[in-house]
């Protein structure tokens, strides 16, 4: 797996992961890059992941960005997704993906399932691969030791592999955290009792003390898991990579692109409202507008869109592979980041973000007040940043937008973005590798 010029590897990492290639989704990037990348930093990665996993996105392409000669050791997982997709296969791909139906609108199947999902299968419905993991990875190392283990979550069940190996080989350790654990934003919504909930909080509490070493994707979670440990924890974001994606030409139309999930709480109501009133006052707004939705969107989302009178400017294209994502969003004259306006969303960090910022095109995102997003979008110079409350703001940001487009001037132009790309990103996780191996 050594390339040309590279370093010879001397220490070996075995980073367990539930999202590889062919998953599709945010999931997968990040790992996937750095294993990409990690050799050049003399670190070995040696990957694990399930079998036969029940992805509920997928993406054959990725299978291409795999590293030739990258070690791939596999396990078989029990699935209840894929049980549950006998009763309900889109809601079971739906509640996988992490999209949850509106409450009044849940239908008793789909109650049942979250209710299962948030007491039955703590932390997550791939626990029933924790054991055979441990037991199948302990005799693995006995013959293959490396310096360091990685877990990377969600799910978050794979820290219990982590905590597990711990345990038992008393190996080094470092917990990956994508996204947090119980103030994740869908957390809530599992229907929990009293008991799962202490459950929740006490696996993670027992993660979080027992690695060597917790990495995160944004300060927000780096606070917040400081008051949970005295582990050190580290902050080392998601990024964008070198993608060899031809020149694209520009859409014609006045292009709003939202690329990835629009979940029903993802909904931001004061952007359909400032859209509509543009449409209404601005006499060539609405000849040139266009809306275009790349991934899944709820029901709730669109039916909110419709009742703005937004329908005929909506182009709806479904997940789309990740290449194609990448075309879109270099086309598109605008990119929209939506997150959650909820005190618990202002950690995240979506990895769309990065790739978004060298894109060449603007963005407008619209989040929590607060936000970690808000600081990288300014410091780049990348798009403008509001918050669900500054409608006059998203108004204006759009008409300014609107106004570039039309003279052929809309641009972005992006500053200091190296420190997020893949491999200089890889390079501080190497540290941290080195680091936690003495």
């Amino acid at each position: 797996m050594q390339t040309t010029g590279e370093p010879s590897a001397k220490l070996k990492v075995l980073i367990i992961t539930y999202y590889w290639p062919p998953a599709g989704g945010p999931g997968v990037q990040r790992w996937l890059k750095f294993v990409k990348y990690l050799p050049g930093y003399g670190v070995e990665p040696v990957v694990y992941i399930p079998q036969n996993p029940s992805y509920p996105l997928q993406d054959e392409r990725l299978i291409e960005e795999i590293p030739d000669g990258v070690t791939i050791i596999k396990q078989k997982i029990t699935e209840p997704y894929a049980w549950a997709s006998v009763l309900s296969k889109g809601s079971a791909k739906k509640i996988s993906s992490g999209i949850i139906p509106d409450k009044k609108k849940q239908s008793i199947v789909q109650r049942l399932m979250l209710w299962v999902r948030g007491n039955v299968f703590i932390p997550d419905a791939r626990v029933l691969w924790v054991k055979p993991s441990i037991r199948y990875l302990t005799d693995y190392l006995k013959n293959n030791p490396v310096d360091v283990v990685i877990t990377t979550g969600p799910p978050h069940s794979l820290h219990l592999i982590g905590l597990g190996l711990k345990k038992r080989n008393n190996i080094k350790w470092i917990a990956d955290f994508r996204d947090p654990w119980t103030s994740i934003g869908y957390h809530k919504e599992l229907k929990l009792s009293n008991r799962a909930a202490k459950k929740h909080k006490f696996l993670e509490k027992h993660v979080l003390t027992s690695a060597d070493h917790i990495v995160v994707t944004s300060p927000t979670t780096k606070k917040e898991f400081e008051g949970l440990t005295n582990v050190q924890v580290s902050v080392i974001t998601n990024g964008y990579d070198t993608e060899k994606i031809s020149h694209q030409p520009l859409d014609e139309k006045f292009s709003i692109a939202h690329i990835g999930s629009l979940l029903s709480e993802r909904n931001p109501q004061v952007l359909w409202q400032v859209l509509a009133e543009l449409t209404k006052q601005q006499p060539d707004f609405g000849k040139f507008l266009e809306i275009k939705l790349i991934g899944a969107v709820s029901k709730e989302v669109l039916h909110a869109m419709h009742e703005h009178g937004l329908g005929s400017y909506i182009t709806t294209m479904g997940y789309v592979p990740h290449a194609e994502a990448i075309t879109q969003q270099r086309k598109s004259q605008l990119l929209l980041l939506i997150e959650i306006d909820r005190e618990e969303t202002k950690g995240i960090i979506p990895g769309k973000l990065f790739e978004y910022m060298v894109s060449e095109r603007p963005l407008l995102a619209i989040g929590p007040k607060g936000a970690d997003i808000e600081s990288i979008i300014k410091s780049t110079n990348t798009g403008v940043f509001a918050t669900y409350q500054q409608k006059a703001l998203i108004k204006q940001a759009i008409l300014q937008y609107f106004e570039h487009y039309k003279k052929g001037e809309l641009f972005s132009h992006a500053i200091g973005l190296q420190q997020y790309s893949r491999k200089k990103l890889t390079e501080s996780l190497a540290d941290l590798i080195k680091q936690c191996s003495t």
